[in-house]
């Protein structure tokens, strides 16, 4: 029988184990915090009490608890069974308090749990040390009398106000039939592979919780509180609730590849991926790395925090299209407090973005799969950065078109800027035709809106919304003559606005589709000049995506093999309609153009290139002896070529056009 060098496995009981003299458990830095709640609680003691009434024999499993030896100390570091080892300790103690006056017999077994027995003082968990005072006080009976919430507190209040003492006797006797698999780790074993495998099933650990273990895992317990206390929790502090979202940006912005929000752990595997490494000597400048960016991350959460009064003006602006630019942002924001390019460097940075969202935004066009590619551009430099703006941010001309008809995005960003007001607080936007007017209104003052005519109703209701019907006014009053005619708008709230483009609407004698249209033509020019695209030629060719941010796309109608409707290599036009053509097209030329390149990629990934066809399935040769297999599913053929392209350093080069249903899929 084999038998595991690394991992040393045995059933015990529970309450054994925990009562053993030489048992004392750390809680390391990288667990989470305590979560059970009331409900966890409450079916814990359930069965406990159902396996008390059975018979001696009878025992109830909890499952695996792992643990590892401290290489600097004789506690074992609890990997995994936090929140089931704390509860048993609040129930036990629970237990202890309600019967230590009246049966110290039973009261000392009890102790036995809870506490070392070199050290009464001294509890056998020792939690993370944030919250080991507040666990402390209550197991050890010492709280005092300040009203506090904590999950301790409250699953402890539980089990007490649950338990009778003369029921306390029953309930150690089923806490005695508790068992599980104690899994004990040598020093060459994976902790953190099988961590994660234990972790596959009930409330799943999410991609920063992941990252936390991953990096502090193969420390020393006073490594781990060195790296958590200088690194991981000022990163927690800057990002707070974003702290997920930060590294996803974060790796983004690295790795110059789209990583998915939810899914698999998409985040945790690609911080795998990048650092393989997280040792004590690699682990700080690392952590240095990220603690800075973290930082800067805090700033575009909270642009106040900007000294700079014109960058904290355009992070404001950024967010106003939420937060899928902060990987660009990131390494800009990052490049110039390091001194590495100018501040005018960095507002002009940000007014492209600025302006890339906008006109986007106004042409109908998605900012999907954009933000990778950019960040790759943006590590070529300047001018690789502002041609790959320039090529998918849409033209004056198409800009200019939408605006006459289009409904205004992000109104109140737009029109302060356009109408130079440094704060729209306490300003509403204001439609000058109503968006919905009643009966009384007039754009002329002599014909009411019931007397317009069914067409001229339908035109004023269809630019309502748009540029040239908008401005700014003062809340207190817009409020006073909401709903009310033209005329009496213009005479008593626009000529008071402190606003020049609201004032100069005092000299309208009427209002109405014509006026719109001009005003139109007249604040297009300056928002045009305010979000400029880069002066390059370069287009409007986001129809192509590149193909490294290309993806399989899913749900394809029975029969259907159109997902391309062509592919642009190297300037090249290739006729490739699908996944597994193009994977066939691209191995066959890198095998011509870059053996080298194909041999290094199937070297470390293990295919798809093969000396023979050593199983059944579909194959292709490429000559008498190296073959291509072509069995694999769209998921891998596309990581596949995507992956020895950029390993001949050309993916920058292929393009793939969607087809209509690929684009809709």
């Amino acid at each position: 029988m084999a038998t595991a060098t690394n991992v040393e496995a045995n059933a015990v009981g529970t309450i054994q184990w925990l009562s053993a003299p030489e048992t004392s458990i750390v809680v390391p830095v990288y667990q989470r915090q305590y979560r059970w709640d009331i409900g966890g609680c409450e079916r814990l003691l359930s069965d406990i009490r159902a396996v008390a009434g059975e018979n001696q024999a009878h025992r109830h499993f909890i499952g695996s608890i792992l643990s590892a030896q401290d290489s600097s100390e004789t506690d074992l570091i609890l990997i995994d069974g936090q929140q089931r080892i704390t509860t048993l300790m609040l129930l036990v103690a629970a237990l202890h308090h309600s019967v230590q006056d009246d049966d110290p017999a039973l009261a000392a077994e009890l102790e036995c749990v809870l506490v070392r027995a070199d050290d009464p003082s001294r509890t056998k968990l020792r939690p993370h040390d944030a919250w080991a005072d507040l666990y402390d006080s209550v197991v050890l009976d010492r709280r005092s009398d300040i009203d506090r919430e904590s999950r301790f507190d409250d699953n402890y209040a539980f089990f007490r106000s649950q338990i009778h003492a003369e029921e306390v006797p029953q309930i150690w006797a089923g806490l005695q039939k508790l068992e599980h698999v104690s899994i004990t780790l040598g020093a060459q074993a994976n902790a953190q592979q099988i961590f994660e495998s234990l972790n596959s099933t009930g409330e799943p650990l999410r991609d920063h919780e992941l990252i936390h273990n991953y990096i502090l895992m193969g420390l020393t317990h006073a490594e781990q509180i060195d790296v958590e206390n200088r690194f991981w929790l000022p990163i927690e502090q800057h990002t707070g609730e974003m702290i997920g979202a930060f590294w996803r940006h974060y790796l983004v912005m690295t790795t110059g590849r789209e990583i998915a929000a939810n899914g698999e752990h998409g985040v945790y595997s690609a911080f795998r991926r990048s650092f393989p490494r997280v040792d004590a000597e690699h682990l700080q400048s690392d952590a240095a790395t990220w603690r800075h960016f973290a930082e800067i991350y805090g700033a575009l959460l909270e642009p106040a925090l900007e000294d700079d009064e014109e960058i904290r003006r355009h992070l404001e602006g950024v967010n106003t299209f939420g937060r899928s630019a902060y990987p660009l942002v990131l390494r800009s924001l990052s490049e110039y407090r390091r001194g590495l390019t100018m501040r005018a460097e960095l507002i002009e940075s940000l007014e492209w973005i600025q302006a890339l969202y906008l006109r986007r935004a106004l042409v109908g066009l998605p900012m999907e799969r954009l933000i990778a590619r950019l960040c790759r551009a943006r590590d070529e430099g300047r001018e690789a950065f502002m041609r790959a703006v320039a090529r998918i941010t849409p033209s004056d001309e198409r800009v200019a078109a939408v605006l006459k008809y289009v409904e205004l995005p992000h109104a109140a960003y737009i029109l302060s800027r356009v109408e130079n007001v440094d704060d729209a607080t306490g300003f509403d936007v204001e439609h000058i035709v109503p968006l919905s007017p009643g009966d009384s209104w007039s754009g002329d003052g002599i014909r009411t809106w019931r007397d317009y005519t069914e067409d001229e109703q339908n035109s004023h209701r269809a630019l309502a919304p748009t540029l040239g019907n908008l401005t700014l006014l003062e809340q207190p009053l817009a409020e006073r003559t909401f709903g009310a005619p033209f005329s009496e708008k213009r005479d008593t709230a626009y000529a008071r606005s402190s606003v020049p483009a609201t004032r100069a609407l005092i000299d309208q004698e009427a209002w109405g589709t014509a006026a719109i249209a001009q005003r139109t033509r007249d604040l297009t020019r300056p928002l045009l000049e305010i979000w400029a695209r880069p002066a390059l030629p370069e287009i409007d060719d986001d129809g192509l995506t590149p193909v490294l941010d290309a993806v399989r796309r899913r749900g394809w109608p029975a029969g259907w093999d159109r997902e391309f409707d062509y592919v642009e290599y190297r300037g090249e036009h290739w006729e490739i309609k699908d996944v597994r053509a193009l994977f066939n097209r691209i191995f066959r030329r890198a095998w011509t153009d870059d053996r080298a390149a194909a041999l290094a990629y199937c070297a470390a990934h293990g295919g798809p290139i093969y000396d023979r066809m050593a199983w059944k399935g579909q194959w292709d040769r490429l000559d008498d002896t190296n073959f291509l297999y072509m069995g694999w599913d769209s998921n891998y053929m596309m990581n596949a070529l995507q992956g020895v392209l950029e390993e001949s350093g050309i993916g920058a080069e292929v393009f793939v056009k969607y087809s209509y249903i690929g684009n809709v899929m």
